[in-house]
């Protein structure tokens, strides 16, 4: 059986998907999303900014998830080793998290789904 390379911390009702504990944000973005279950939430987002920042060298990410009133408070992002312009980093990540598309493939694959009454 394969092990999984990531770490799920759990911090009473907030989740975190990450590359490596213990937790450091150096960079991060955030949004807020509709409900969903929160850990299918964490690893989608968590897989498209691996894939935009994978050529960052010394990047780690981190997801975090966590209810709010409305949906789900959500905060991506990670540790960065090495020589990087923040400001460029923290812009694609927000950008990231404000593509329509990508937040409506995010929650289509972590929607809650009721169970038909038999």
């Amino acid at each position: 059986m394969a092990r999984t390379r990531w770490h799920i911390v759990r911090e009473g009702e907030a989740l975190t998907v990450a590359r490596r504990v213990p937790l450091r944000w150096d960079v991060s973005a955030e949004t807020r999303l509709p409900p969903a279950r929160r850990l299918r939430v964490a690893h989608q987002v968590r897989q498209d900014l691996w894939r935009m920042l994978r050529r960052q060298r010394g990047f780690a990410p981190q997801v975090r998830v966590c209810p709010c009133d409305d949906g789900l408070q959500l905060r991506a992002g990670g540790r960065m080793h090495g020589v990087y312009d923040r400001g460029a980093v923290e812009g694609r990540i927000a950008d990231l998290l404000a593509d329509p598309d990508a937040r409506a493939r995010w929650i289509a694959c972590a929607e809650i789904r009721q169970r038909s009454a038999p």
